[in-house]
């Protein structure tokens, strides 16, 4: 039995990596194996919080400014057999988030490195940094063959060592996808921040009211902490301020909680269309976007990386990022049903990745032969 550990942000912390590392790590390690060992890490702000849950605990917190972040991750995850490192530039300390170099280093036993961000143009401590990380990585995933291909193409990485795996899919099952309303809706959910790009969508939903298309937007979900301890509730007030300007407040509905799986579920099930208007150009992977895939419902999207590669077998449209009536366009076509959804939920799940249970066992696989490739 293969006694795994990660470095990641983990519950209760609230961020997409969080909540990646929970299902990896809850899918790989049941109630009835040894739980699996967390080192998270934590923004200096972070008061940490509960130290387990039903099967995994959480063994040790390290924030940005630990002196010596590679003796305590090597002396928590002793005993591990393999540890799974999810890589992202924000979530560790110094330049870059390069301490995650002397957490490697300290470890002895194989690591798999998850990376979350690939940049295409990245700084020349960016790449050099990620470079690093991979060649001390005993094994590296990347999760689209996009990112596959910028790896390739703009790091000096050995590529032997890289496999592809999937984001895990919630196997959720959304009643009666989608039942028409009399007022259309759609939907962006995730942490609140600067970025995401939603002044688009507000915009959008203007520009369909001025059509005369009626339509509701939902955007659900709290301020990013890291936002919130800077400035406040200042965004959200900024959104609702556009609204306001455009003449929309009426059709714009904040959600302002952290959704639960269940709340998820419910707004999937309420929701004609997903709408991910994010400013990035560059973003490699995006799990709300599996999961409005997953669940079957119409997305449209700027044209980010992970949309382009998912987007093109029905499942939903990506536009231009400066692009507003492309995005209003793709919007009406949904939701006055010139467009609907043509994958059925079982051809989205396989048109975005697996199930999380099989995500797991791939990396279950890779874990084993990385331990006999050691002992042999």
């Amino acid at each position: 039995m293969t006694r795994f550990g990660f470095i990641s942000t983990y519950p209760p912390t609230r961020c997409g990596l969080a909540t990646f590392t929970r299902s990896l790590a809850h899918a790989l390690t049941g109630p009835r194996d040894a739980p699996a060992s967390i080192v998270r890490m934590l923004d200096e702000d972070d008061n940490g919080g509960p130290r387990a849950d039903d099967v995994c605990r959480v063994v040790a917190e390290i924030r940005g400014n630990d002196p010596a972040p590679g003796r305590t991750a090597a002396s928590a995850l002793r005993g591990c057999d393999v540890v799974i490192v999810q890589h992202e530039y924000g979530i560790f300390g110094g330049p870059d988030g390069e301490h995650v170099i002397a957490m490697l280093e300290a470890l002895d036993v194989p690591t798999i490195v998850v990376l979350h961000t690939i940049l295409p143009a990245p700084l020349p401590n960016q790449k050099r940094v990620l470079e690093r990380v991979a060649a001390l990585a005993t094994a590296v995933v990347v999760m689209t063959d996009h990112a596959l291909e910028t790896l390739a193409v703009r790091y000096d990485v050995d590529l032997s060592r890289v496999s592809v795996i999937p984001h895990g899919v919630k196997m959720t099952s959304v009643r009666g996808i989608h039942q028409p309303e009399s007022v259309p809706r759609v939907l962006t959910w995730g942490l609140l921040s600067p970025g995401k790009g939603l002044e688009r969508g507000i915009r959008a939903l203007a520009v369909l009211r001025m059509r005369g298309l009626r339509a509701d937007y939902i955007i659900a979900g709290q301020t990013h902490p890291k936002v919130r301890v800077k400035s406040g509730e200042k965004y959200r007030e900024s959104l609702a301020g556009l609204a306001r300007a455009l003449g929309v407040d009426d059709a714009v509905q904040f959600v302002d909680r952290y959704l639960t799986d269940d709340d998820l579920s419910d707004m999937l099930e309420a929701a004609d269309a997903v709408l991910l208007p994010y400013e990035s150009h560059e973003q490699a992977t995006s799990g709300v976007l599996v999961e409005a895939v997953a669940a079957g419902v119409p997305v449209v999207a700027t044209a980010f990386p992970h949309a382009v590669e998912l987007l093109t077998d029905g499942a939903g449209t990506a536009v231009g990022h400066d692009d507003l009536a492309g995005m209003a366009d793709a919007l009406e076509s949904i939701l006055t049903g010139h467009q609907s959804a043509v994958l059925p939920p079982e051809r989205a799940r396989g048109s975005v990745g697996v199930s999380w249970p099989e995500v797991a066992s791939r990396y279950a696989v890779l874990a084993g032969r990385l331990q006999t490739e050691r002992a042999a």
